[in-house]
């Protein structure tokens, strides 16, 4: 397949994981700034005890049209995982210019069985301007947590500006959505989720904490992920996926051997030809080159030892596919270990 582009290797950035409180960047609005975050503080733990109480659980109006959308699972520190996450809301139903948003991560009930008290894993809390703002607005935030199931609460309320009207009532949502966090620190072959990307940038320096909190798909460190907001792909775009290939064989001087095949099934339920690996009701259409990272690919400075991780993807054009439905199959082969993983990635080809 012609014209495609590949993006892999072995990139030594450790994830930078972390959450805090949004701080606004005006220099000449300190004043405007402090009070901003006395108020975002304040509204966190008034949200912090809605999500407490378990709102989403009765039901109520959803003002801003606060939707989940979807969530990665990538390799974290110490154990644990890391999970940035995207919610969608309508910023035209506020009638402030700031929302404050909020999310807490606690174990689901199950999994928190035989316990006192539900404590939050993980919360944060941030600024949202939703002034001009475009329906619907796209926001993503992250946690980090151990492998399990968990709930997770984000809450959004508008926030009042200095002097609102005594009648003001802030409109308040609570969605509640629960993730199973999978377990990427053992030894078995997997990888990451596959990430649907609409851009892939490179960074020229790692971002703060606080530019993390706000855009967690930047926590590769030399790159920053923007997700698709669909899997409806034009025929003028590109496919672009991401994914990082976890706990590889080493061989004696830590490197792997690493075949990934990329094979592209049009969605056919006619189809009577089958042609491995396309399943009933596919059509083989095309695939690309294998991606091979071992010795003789990989930076020489390459190490798993030292935790290094293996990163890979390819962009490949759409212009040659015609409209409909695609699933794109992914195979990871470890030919020091002898195992092999696949994953699935479904889109749609549009004309526009």
């Amino acid at each position: 397949m012609a014209g495609r582009r590949v993006f892999a290797g072995g990139l030594a950035s450790a994830l930078v994981l972390s959450v805090g409180l949004f701080a606004q960047t005006d220099k000449n609005a300190e004043k405007t700034l402090k009070k901003t975050q006395e108020a975002l503080k304040k509204d966190g733990q008034s949200l912090a005890r809605l999500a407490d109480g378990a709102l989403a659980a009765r039901g109520g109006p959803n003002d801003f049209n606060l939707t989940w959308v979807d969530e990665d699972f990538l390799k974290g520190p110490d154990n644990k995982e890391f999970v940035p996450f995207s919610v969608t809301l309508d910023p035209t139903k506020a009638t402030t210019e700031n929302l404050t948003l909020y999310w807490r991560v606690v174990p689901t009930p199950a999994a928190d069985a035989g316990k006192k008290k539900e404590k939050p894993t993980w919360e944060g809390v941030t600024l949202v301007p939703v002034a001009g703002a475009k329906n619907p607005l796209r926001l993503s935030r992250s946690f980090v947590s151990p492998a399990g199931s968990y709930d997770v609460y984000v809450v959004v309320k508008e926030l009042p500006g200095e002097k609102p009207p005594k009648d003001f009532a802030a409109k308040t949502v609570v969605l509640k959505q629960t993730v199973n966090v999978p377990n990427f620190w053992n030894s078995d072959l997997t990888t990451s989720s596959v990430i649907l990307a609409a851009r892939i940038d490179p960074l020229a320096a790692p971002l703060s904490q606080e530019e993390l909190v706000e855009r967690p798909y930047a926590a590769l460190g030399a790159l920053e992920i923007v997700p698709t907001a669909s899997s409806r792909l034009s025929k003028k775009s590109e496919l672009s996926v991401f994914f990082l290939i976890y706990n590889p064989q080493p061989d004696g001087v830590q490197k792997p051997d690493i075949n990934v095949e990329y094979n592209f099934c049009q969605i056919a339920p006619d189809n009577k030809d089958l042609k491995e690996p396309c399943k009933a009701g596919e059509k083989f259409f095309n695939k690309t080159e294998p991606q091979v990272m071992n010795g003789q690919t990989l930076p020489p400075a390459f190490d798993l030892s030292l935790g290094h991780q293996l990163q890979t993807g390819q962009a490949v054009p759409l212009a040659g596919f015609p409209e409909g439905d695609y699933r794109l199959e992914i195979k990871v082969t470890d030919k020091l270990a002898n195992k092999s993983v696949t994953r699935d990635v479904n889109f749609t080809v549009t004309a526009s």
